[in-house]
């Protein structure tokens, strides 16, 4: 299987960006798995309540919720690996890399534009490449 590996890169506003994302991919009927740090979960879960007032992008955190909810909402945020029956599409907002590719069909890594996460965002890809990957960049305008 290969898995496809976007990096998205200098995006200053990593939150927005992200819900814009998911609310497309919500519209297209794919489901998505969100790896990024606790707190930065905890932000995404209270934007994709308020970000855009004419829609709603149902999501839920992982673990925390039963599976049968789990399995009908199409946003997962997830709070460590991801378990077994989770959406194959991927996006990383700062999370480290997953363990390896199982169970991955595509992986969008949304990087920010300071420093940190500049050099966060380039081991990812050193670890995709490691993976035998070779992934596509966008740079943000």
């Amino acid at each position: 299987m290969s898995v496809g590996v976007e990096f998205h890169t200098g995006v200053a506003d990593t939150v927005g960006f992200a819900c814009r994302l998911w609310r497309t991919a919500q519209r297209l009927g794919a489901r998505v798995a969100v790896t990024a740090p606790g707190q930065l979960l905890t932000q995404l879960d209270q934007a994709l309540w308020t970000f855009d007032a004419a829609s709603f992008v149902p999501h839920v955190r992982v673990p925390g919720v039963a599976a049968a909810l789990a399995d009908r909402t199409p946003i997962w945020l997830l709070a460590g690996d991801a378990p077994p029956g989770a959406p194959a599409v991927r996006v990383n907002l700062g999370a480290e890399a997953p363990p390896g590719p199982e169970g991955i069909e595509r992986l969008i890594e949304v990087v920010g534009d300071d420093p940190d996460a500049i050099a966060a965002g380039r081991d990812r890809w050193r670890t995709y490449e490691g993976w035998g990957v070779k992934p596509v960049h966008h740079a943000a305008r």
